[in-house]
């Protein structure tokens, strides 16, 4: 016990996991944010050019995330669409933290977007035309309304998302890469021990993975009984 508390403090450790968890906790917020407004949008019918959003944000859940990590390098790199325009005011992306940051965001944002357009549209209907009838705006009916109806499932995806974003490597190493003590995360950390041949480093961080996918799962399965209690 004592040897495996001397391993987790050393920088090299530490510092991967420090990284990881402002990164969960970043993409949360960004989550939260994100993935309720896109959710929303794309439960509207009429949204134009609502095809092509819905495709770009499924886009991670069915490309391979290494691919994915290459396009995304093309477009934030120094000569990329976006990463030209950045570079131009001294904004870095590529194979810096807020490229983790971005990485974990991407990977991790269906997880959220598709529950919340689904439970929007299958549960909300018939409030949303009682809201109408009430004269209430579009706004408020769904801060009002319509969220507070499906916070099971919006928490539910937050937690999926923020697993999502510890365990996430393909993107992540296209487009932050795995500079230690600066954009190696606890995932990248684990392959690293491993190439080099330091299995106990990586055992160890593998368990404190499994620590927080099993906290990941007993959240959802409270939600759910939460849930299931309140029907």
């Amino acid at each position: 016990m004592h040897q495996a508390l001397q391993t987790v403090i050393q920088p090299e450790t530490l510092a991967p996991l420090l990284l990881s968890l402002k990164t969960a906790l970043a993409a949360l917020v960004s989550h939260l944010i994100l993935g309720v407004g896109l959710g929303y949008a794309l439960s509207l019918r009429k949204l134009p050019f609502r095809f092509l959003l819905d495709a770009i944000v499924t886009l991670p859940l069915v490309f391979p995330p290494i691919a994915t990590g290459f396009m995304l390098l093309m477009l934030f790199g120094r000569y990329g669409l976006i990463g030209e325009h950045l570079a131009s005011h001294g904004i870095d992306i590529v194979f810096s933290p807020a490229g983790v940051y971005i990485a974990a965001v991407i990977s991790g944002l269906p997880l959220v977007v598709k529950p919340v357009q689904s439970a929007i549209e299958n549960t909300t209907g018939s409030l949303r035309e009682a809201a109408r009838t009430l004269g209430k705006s579009e706004l408020n009916t769904l801060v009002c309304i319509i969220l507070p109806n499906i916070r099971s499932v919006i928490l539910a995806g937050l937690l999926l998302s923020v697993g999502r974003s510890f365990g996430e490597v393909g993107i992540t190493l296209m487009l932050g890469g795995n500079i230690t003590r600066r954009t190696e995360t606890v995932s990248l950390a684990i392959y690293n021990a491993v190439f080099e041949g330091n299995f106990e480093k990586a055992l160890l961080l593998s368990a404190l993975l499994a620590i927080i996918s099993v906290a990941v799962f007993t959240g959802m399965n409270k939600l759910n009984g939460h849930s299931k209690t309140a029907e």
